[in-house]
């Protein structure tokens, strides 16, 4: 055995041979003498530890096979490392999937402002130096009938800069039932003590009361912190005070009330429930400060919206750690032209991804999956496909717990495990993320474009291929 797996490395080409071959000197006027150089390296040695290890298949070194191993290898190493996928889950705001799609005015202001010069912060009028905040301040106020507006980074920034601003070294009142985590180990706590601010909880997990807050307050208070539960849910025996409870007993005692509203909702759409707040309503409530997300249910880019008082506001646009905080050019491009589709109604917010997908007809998902559903069903006839009613959810800490009906295609596909199905579908060349339940491949149409069916029924043929199924 020894002396087979010698013969076999002996066989081995050189790095040096195998750069003269035809099809590799077309790489490296692709990719670089360096980069296949490092390829040829790996893909030697990968092929020494197979033969060592007596995992190598073959009698004799296949020159063609170490080409293809090659040209996978470059092809997986120079691919950017963030790409597009096709969301199958039925997860609108799916944050590890990059949360809200962006509208296509938004993605043609990013590259008009990326591929030039743009008046970022300069004031065409006079000629000085201008506010790259001023581009959308106007249209935030105008949205949400706030007298300011400020747009940072994304909304933790917005809770810090707000805290530190306003209430640095002073205390600030919440309801225990409010010191919320969400993902990436994001607590109100620590970042409470990050900006200077100290916390003072009154009540209980499931019931707080205006005399809490009441009795809280003294000479050190600095504010009142009201923190909307976006990725949570208390039931059953539970109390809270309102946000307008809240600001006129800050109104009462001097004292600014805030309110972290994270989802950040400017509109109620069909089917969300009345127990989500609006920007719009905590503002008319008289709340001081309101600060939401970007890119969750208004669906825009990645970016912390401060709205409230301008004497509050005009305070934060002087804080040092606005600098730390800003938002970058193509963030603000895109926020600009999503806030303008809201300006524009009903018939601008259906063209923001995220509303038309919320919005979506039992009617359009299930012509959608027939669709999908159809062209999966000719490409094998022993695969198993079904049109089936599923519940999607708003994701990205966006209505918690709330479900809603959707419409899916199911698939199965003999001879392929589930998990090494979905796990298949993810290497395909455009990603395709779907769920796995009920003993089904699960494709959510809620979240499917129209023109992700192409890209999901050439991931699923691969598949069936791998399965070994006979063409139908």
């Amino acid at each position: 055995m020894q002396n087979r797996w010698q013969q076999i490395l002996r066989s081995l080409p050189s790095v040096e041979e195998l750069l003269t071959k035809e099809p590799v000197g077309k790489w490296i006027d692709r990719y670089s003498r360096s980069v296949v150089v490092t390829g040829v390296r790996q893909v030697l040695a990968d092929l020494r530890q197979q033969i060592i290890g007596g995992s190598y298949p073959g009698e004799e070194i296949n020159e063609a096979d170490i080409c293809r191993a090659l040209h996978t290898w470059l092809e997986r190493e120079t691919s950017p490392s963030l790409r597009k996928v096709i969301n199958a889950t039925g997860i609108i705001l799916h944050t590890n999937l990059g949360r809200a799609p962006l509208a296509a005015a938004a993605l043609a202001a990013i590259t008009d402002t990326a591929g030039g010069y743009s008046n970022l912060e300069y004031e065409l009028a006079s000629g000085e130096r201008g506010s790259r905040y001023r581009h959308v301040e106007q249209l935030i106020t105008e949205l949400t009938g706030a007298e300011g507006a400020l747009v940072v980074n994304n909304n933790a920034a917005a809770v810090m800069l707000v805290l530190s601003t306003i209430a640095s070294e002073k205390e600030v009142i919440i309801s225990r039932g409010q010191l919320v985590e969400i993902g990436g180990s994001f607590r109100i706590p620590d970042v409470m003590a990050q900006s200077g601010a100290k916390l003072v909880e009154v009540g209980t997990t499931n019931r707080t009361h205006l005399r809490d807050y009441r009795g809280a307050i003294n000479e050190a208070t600095g504010m009142l912190l009201r923190v909307h539960a976006s990725n949570f849910q208390i039931t059953g025996f539970t109390a809270e005070v309102s946000a307008r409870e809240l600001s006129q007993l800050g109104q009462e005692h001097d004292v600014p009330v805030y309110e972290d509203q994270g989802s950040g909702t400017l509109v109620r759409l069909a089917g969300m429930p009345q127990a989500e707040p609006t920007v719009q309503e905590a503002v008319a409530a008289g709340v001081d400060i309101v600060s939401f997300s970007g890119d969750k249910m208004l669906g825009g880019a990645q970016a912390g919206i401060i709205v409230g008082k301008k004497a509050y506001i005009d305070r934060m646009k002087r804080h040092p750690l606005l600098r730390a905080f800003r938002i970058d050019k193509l963030s603000l491009a895109a926020m600009e032209a999503t806030l303008r589709l809201y300006k524009q109604g009903d018939a601008g917010r259906e063209k923001i991804p995220f509303i038309r997908m919320f919005t979506a007809s039992r009617e359009v998902l299930a012509a959608r999956a027939q669709q999908l559903a159809g062209e999966l069903a000719v490409l094998h006839s022993e695969a198993r496909v079904a049109v089936v009613e599923v519940a999607g959810q708003a994701g990205g800490g966006s209505l918690p717990g709330e479900e809603f009906p959707s419409v899916a295609v199911g698939l199965v596909v003999p001879g392929v495990g589930l998990q090494e199905a979905a796990a298949l579908l993810r290497q395909a060349e455009i990603p395709v993320i779907c769920r796995v339940s009920d003993d089904l491949l699960l494709f959510d149409v809620r979240t499917i474009a129209d023109e992700d069916i192409p890209w999901i029924v050439q991931a699923c043929k691969t598949l069936m291929d791998k399965g070994g199924l006979n063409n139908g």
